[in-house]
């Protein structure tokens, strides 16, 4: 058996050699045998990459497996192996894959509890007790603040959530590779070893705003819990739950609106003892100051939302008539903060309502909607937020506005469309300013921007005229 190892070995190193010299991994960027094999574990353990004997399939699903990781942390989708991406394959994260193993959609898993134990089975000798345990108070606390959760810390063996410090193999088929790259992992809610984490104890472990020795351990650990209470990894580089390390400080670190809008998702909105400033929005609808946050078009209703208020314009036989009006999470549950953007897609009769950098997938009034990335769109790590969106049937295109530029969008192909982003006014002659809103229809887009509304024929190109925002209202 020693024997074959070295022939084993030799033919191993041929393989890699001939793969680097062909795609994905051109002879330019000066990678060695070892830096390719890093790669292919790197994607076998993020992104699902299987090998196959055969090179050019092997070749051919490699490069696929690149772009798809280009595209998570908003590198070019080149499907090379170039010098940026794999400096992100070196750098250190989380060892939970970017391809969730477990979905955010309709049965996504979470704590049917809001009280939720949790035990540090074993601590690391890089701190203190105490410096260990403030750790993890901090980062449950990052979450508590915004969800309605309360962590009790338990002494006894049966606990929700397991806390560990291990090294190597470990006993759940995830093994940790010592020293830098994987950092910790966790598990989903569930039985047995479900929201249970551990912390690779190879890693120099700190506390404080030590940012050149080792890692914090508030850092990783806010990040890890964000998995044992049902989140997947993040695309938004700013999120918590992306899943490259970046230093937190704990004294200062508010948890991102990404991650706030996500978590909210699961349990709910933590109630504060504040007064409701929408009330008066009832009497306010005829104001001529009044605009709208967003508009957004959901079977024979079009909605125009401002905070948490909306008010309803139902559409019957060509007309629209009915007029109805109320608190936002009446008609839709699942979304708990001001909308900013939204569009209607006929094709699959669903409308996309955007807040912040998340958007929600609804298919109908009063139903639970399920949501997804705004970075799933390939928007640059800086759009944070989307001002307006319309969708345009004829050309299956949907058009995103931010600022003074726009993105275009093909539905079909499910990608963005080359050239973009463009200036709004080069192409939408008349329309300037920030666009707060915007629909179609009937051949026409109605722009929102303050108190006004411009209708524009997107087939002629030119701006009709100009009404005030709420005389949709009836004013």
């Amino acid at each position: 058996m020693e024997r074959m190892w070295p022939w084993i070995f030799s033919l191993s190193w041929l393989l890699t050699v001939d793969l680097m010299w062909s795609s994905p991994v051109p002879p330019e960027s000066g990678l060695s045998s070892e830096d390719i094999q890093h790669a292919e574990e790197y994607l076998k353990q993020f992104y699902h990459f299987s090998e196959s004997p055969r090179k050019k399939r092997h070749s051919a699903s490699m490069e696929e497996k690149i772009k798809e990781m280009q595209s998570f942390f908003g590198l070019p989708n080149t499907g090379h192996l170039d010098p940026q991406t794999f400096d992100i394959m070196k750098q250190a994260r989380c060892g939970v894959p970017d391809v969730e193993n477990y979905s955010l959609y309709p049965g996504k898993p979470k704590w049917k509890n809001h009280t939720i134990t949790y035990r540090i089975a074993k601590d690391t000798t890089d701190l203190t007790k105490q410096e260990v345990e403030n750790s993890f108070h901090l980062a449950f606390k990052l979450w508590s603040d915004v969800v309605p959760l309360r962590f009790v810390r338990v002494n006894h063996s049966k606990a929700d959530i397991v806390i560990t410090f291990t090294r190597k193999e470990h006993g759940d088929f995830f093994a940790f590779d010592g020293p830098k790259g994987v950092l910790a992992h966790a598990f989903e809610p569930g039985e047995g070893m479900g929201g249970d984490m551990h912390f690779d104890d190879d890693e120099l472990w700190t506390v404080g705003n030590r940012k050149s020795v080792g890692y914090n351990l508030f850092t990783v650990a806010a990040h890890e819990l964000g998995h044992s209470l049902g989140l997947s990894h993040s695309k938004d580089p700013s999120a918590l739950m992306f899943p490259k390390y970046t230093f937190l400080n704990a004294a200062t670190y508010k948890l991102p609106e990404d991650d706030t809008l996500g978590i909210q998702a699961l349990y709910g909105k933590r109630i504060q003892n504040v007064q409701n400033n929408d009330k008066p929005l009832v009497s306010k609808k005829c104001d001529p100051s009044i605009f709208f946050d967003a508009v957004a078009v959901i079977g024979d209703e079009i909605l125009f939302f401002k905070n948490s208020y909306v008010w309803l314009r139902t559409m019957w036989r060509s007309y629209w008539n009915r007029l109805r009006e109320g608190l936002m999470s009446k008609f839709l549950p699942s979304i708990s903060s001001p909308v900013d953007a939204a569009y209607h897609l006929p094709a699959k009769a669903v409308t996309y309502i955007f807040t912040g950098p998340k958007y929600w997938v609804v298919q109908k009034l009063g139903a639970k909607s399920y949501y997804g990335s705004i970075y799933d769109y390939g928007f640059p790590a800086r759009v944070k937020r989307i001002d307006a969106a319309v969708h345009i049937s004829k050309h299956g295109k949907t058009f995103f506005f931010t600022g003074d530029m726009y993105y275009r969008y093909d539905e079909y192909k499910r990608r963005m469309d080359p050239g973009f982003p463009r200036k709004i006014h080069m192409d939408w002659p008349g329309i300037t300013g920030r666009i707060d809103a915007a629909f179609e229809l009937r051949g026409a887009v109605h722009f929102f921007m303050g108190s006004k509304a411009s209708v524009f024929d997107y087939r002629q190109g030119r701006l009709l005229y100009v009404m005030k925002s709420n005389d949709w209202l009836g004013c």
